[in-house]
């Protein structure tokens, strides 16, 4: 039986990386709770390089959560186009003006609450809740699913116990920024298929890999 990865050389490491290495992308320049939600939903079934300039144009027209849900529908999915799956824009839109009407206009702060809102899942309420608000939860989507299950050498392993992975790793003072490192991991190093183990800040601590 192979021994788990160190938690704290695993963070440390990762974490190093990530600082030295991250992508500039125009929502990790401000963390307000608003731009974080709607730059999640956007990367939702859709590639960064697409969401970057659209992103750009949706805080143009709407650069707050009142001037979204003020907007009428049709300046909604106009500013959306190009995205692709048009539900998420209308699911933003009502959420708008569920959190202007019945939350004082202020996004919940907590994972549980966020899932409230219309399109917003387990992970995206993770994304949101770690990155805006500093909650120290998980946000396991396609890209750290595959980085934990080789961390842990856990092919094929259930969703349940690969959150619960996640949760051992997940670094409690930089929750945000450690979620965000396991994902950039799984998307420029971790690859499906040929992953470049030679660029890994973690490789030593990778289960898979010594296997």
């Amino acid at each position: 039986m192979t021994t788990i990865p160190d938690p704290v050389q695993t963070r440390r490491k990762l974490l190093e990386h990530y600082d030295a290495h991250r992508r500039d992308l125009p929502w990790r320049m401000n963390r307000e709770p608003y731009r974080v939600w709607v730059s999640e939903i956007m990367l939702q079934q859709t590639r960064v390089e697409t969401v970057v300039p659209r992103y750009a144009r949706w805080m143009e027209h709407f650069p707050t959560i009142e001037v979204l849900a003020d907007a009428d529908e049709e300046a909604v999915l106009k500013a959306w186009e190009g995205l692709g799956y048009y539900t998420r824009a209308r699911n933003l839109h009502r959420s708008a003006r569920m959190v202007l009407e019945k939350l004082g206009g202020v996004l919940p702060g907590d994972a549980i609450n966020l899932r409230e809102l219309p399109g917003v899942g387990e992970y995206s309420a993770g994304a949101i809740a770690s990155i805006a608000y500093g909650q120290a939860v998980p946000a396991v989507d396609g890209n750290a699913r595959r980085v934990l299950s080789r961390l842990f050498d856990l092919d094929g392993a259930s969703d349940a116990l690969l959150r619960r992975r996640a949760v051992e790793l997940l670094d409690i003072d930089r929750p945000g920024d450690w979620n965000q490192a396991l994902m950039e991991l799984g998307a420029k190093v971790c690859l499906p298929r040929s992953p470049r183990c030679g660029e890994c800040p973690v490789a030593c601590e990778c289960r898979a890999m010594a296997e």
